[in-house]
């Protein structure tokens, strides 16, 4: 979610060198957090349960947020419906990217989850907005070949029993995730305006919570509220919740201070620490082509963000 940017000389900004280490800091934080979805999975833990631990943590530390800031719960009635869509959204976006974790290494599902700058383009040209530039449409044509190779289409095509029954249903999720924040965003961007940040994230989280709660009480997912078969998985669960919770309080706290538009590039550094991450804790590595199109990818997101449009 986005914050209210400060207005001139309202916060100092931070030395460059200690922005971007904080939000290289944060974004390891948020690998670290589908590293730890990944092993709560793995020893049982349900989807929606990981979910719905999650958001109510996050939502707690926006209700104190909120108080702290004085703000006043108003919100203008044209835009109920678009901050639940927003929410609604948001809520299908964690969902698929969980499921994209629980079945494929935690970097290309960060990977497939990372496209939605291509996605939100073409979002935003589909429904009237301004076409994306020669530039960068050179640039997601970059992106989706690395794609191919990060995937190894070529490999499943000839061989898919040879990456497992998951695969296909993984990457689906990824970009379903991708697909559902685009349209997050571009609500944010065209329809809440004149709800202020604070109000607006913890709404959407709150919506998250209540989705999460009303899938659980109605089954919608098997096994979705299964709690964790061991200590390791109840560890797990509480290190997602905390280390999403620690980011996401660090980033929203300090972004009038951080110049985003110049160093939120930074925050792709989250699949790489997610590969380092992933293969310490979970023992998952991609092929050496694999990191090569893992490499274009991340390349062509960076070359994306610093886009002038």
């Amino acid at each position: 979610m986005s914050t209210d940017t400060a207005a001139p000389g309202s916060a100092l900004l931070l030395p460059r060198h200690v922005a971007v280490l904080l939000l290289a800091s944060v974004a390891t934080l948020f690998a670290g957090n589908h590293v730890a979805a990944r092993l709560a999975f793995d020893e049982g833990t349900g989807l929606l349960l990981a979910v719905l631990v999650r958001s109510a943590v996050a939502l707690t530390v926006l209700v104190a947020l909120f108080l702290w800031q004085g703000k006043r719960l108003q919100i203008p009635a044209s835009s109920r419906p678009w901050q639940l869509l927003a929410g609604l959204m948001v809520a299908v976006q964690s969902l698929c990217l969980y499921s994209a974790v629980a079945r494929i290494p935690v970097v290309v599902a960060l990977l497939l989850m990372n496209t939605f700058p291509i996605q939100l383009a073409l979002l935003t040209w589909a429904l009237g907005g301004p076409r994306p530039t020669l530039r960068a449409a050179l640039i997601m044509t970059v992106i989706l070949v690395g794609l191919v190779v990060v995937l190894d289409v070529p490999a499943w095509l000839a061989s898919p029993e040879a990456l497992g029954p998951a695969w296909l249903p993984g990457v689906a999720f990824g970009l379903g995730a991708a697909a559902a924040f685009s349209c997050a965003l571009w609500i944010t961007e065209h329809h809440l305006g004149a709800v202020g940040s604070t109000l607006r994230s913890l709404l959407t989280m709150l919506t998250v919570f209540v989705a999460m709660l009303a899938a659980g009480a109605l089954q919608l997912v098997p096994g979705g509220m299964a709690l964790p078969g061991s200590g390791t998985g109840w560890g797990a669960l509480v290190a997602l919740a905390l280390l999403y919770s620690v980011a996401f309080s660090v980033l929203f706290i300090s972004v009038p201070r951080l110049e985003m538009a110049r160093n939120a590039p930074v925050m792709n550094v989250e699949p790489v620490a997610s590969l380092l991450l992933g293969y310490l804790v979970l023992g998952q590595m991609l092929s050496a082509t694999q990191l090569v199109g893992a490499t274009i990818v991340l390349g062509g997101i960076v070359a994306l963000s610093l886009s002038p449009r």
